[in-house]
């Protein structure tokens, strides 16, 4: 099991015991239900990630976001877990429930981004 999993089923603390907050960026119902459902835990649900939002070292974002937001992210030290999926073009655009995320094979995947 990859570590950030852990992170998404235990107590809130990191390695060294600092509390951290686990957050999901999502506006979409059925995303949150297929995350429920496979047993992740997050302590703030935010529809859209503010310019105001502020994250320590240690925090977990999860959700789909822009590549450079994912940036300044994983520069604060922020663990970024993307929502990926296998989308198919005929499903593009529609709001999809748990049940079809699970056929699009939704999961969690850690991305880290740098800039050169």
């Amino acid at each position: 099991m990859h570590r950030w999993a852990t992170l998404m089923m235990a107590g809130p603390t990191v390695d060294d015991g600092e509390a951290m907050t686990r957050y999901f960026v999502t506006r979409h119902t059925g995303a949150v239900a297929w995350a429920e459902r496979h047993g992740h835990v997050f302590d703030v649900y935010l529809a859209h990630l503010e310019p105001t939002q502020t994250f320590v070292a240690g925090d977990v974002v999860a959700g789909v976001l822009p590549v450079h937001l994912v940036a300044e992210l994983c520069e604060q030290g922020v663990v970024y877990l993307n929502l990926s999926l296998n989308l198919p073009v005929t499903l593009r655009g529609q709001e999809l429930s748990a049940d079809q995320l699970e056929q699009c094979e939704a999961r969690l995947e850690q991305l880290v981004v740098t800039r050169p």
